[in-house]
This record gives C-alpha cells, structure tokens and sequence, in this order.
C-alpha cells in the first residue's frame, strides 16, 4: 500500500514540479521581484489551490521515502519506525501549507 501511495504522489508530484519550474524561468525572465510575483499571487484560489495539491504529495511522498532510509539505512523499525514517519508526515505538510497561505493570503 505504502509502495502504492508513494508511486501516486510521484505522479502528482511531476506535473506539479514541472509548472512550478516553468513558473519560476517565466518570472525570472520576466524581471519581476519578489514584491511583484505575491502581488499576483495574493488571493488567488487557484495558485493556493496548485500549491496546496504540491504540498499534500510532496509531504506523502517524503513521508514514505523518509520511512524507507530510517528501516534500511538506519535499521528502525517498530515504534520509532512509526514516529518518524508520522512525525514527517504530519510536520511536512503542516510547515507547507504555512508557506502556502503566507504566499496567498498574505
């Protein structure tokens, strides 16, 4: 299930970079400043919208991928095996949707 979830999020994920990326040259190129790229952003359902999406696959996606590292290159496992990855999972996307509404909402 674990193998599943982390494989959905992967393909969620790739779009969602992929525009972020875009986004991001576009804004460069164009010459706009951090004041002018919040200015557009301030509001906006659908940039909160993309990002909130971003956040929820990227903190599934980590979540599981830091409980891998922590049972094969750590050896953890049981309780602390757990904690780790439940701690990430809900910290992650706790510390990203922060950064979400101080972009849009301001």
């Amino acid at each position: 299930m674990l193998f599943l979830a982390q494989r959905i999020s992967a393909l969620i994920m790739a779009p969602l970079a992929l525009v972020h990326l875009v986004l991001i040259v576009y804004a460069v190129q164009g010459g706009l400043d951090a004041q002018e790229i919040l200015s557009r952003t301030r509001g906006s359902i659908a940039w909160a919208t993309l990002y909130g999406l971003f956040v929820i696959a990227v903190s599934v996606h980590a979540a599981i991928g830091l409980r891998a590292v922590g049972q094969e290159w750590l050896k953890l496992q049981g309780t602390l095996l757990n904690v780790l990855t439940w701690g990430s999972g809900l910290g992650l996307p706790l510390l990203g949707f922060r950064a979400v509404y101080a972009v849009v909402a301001g």
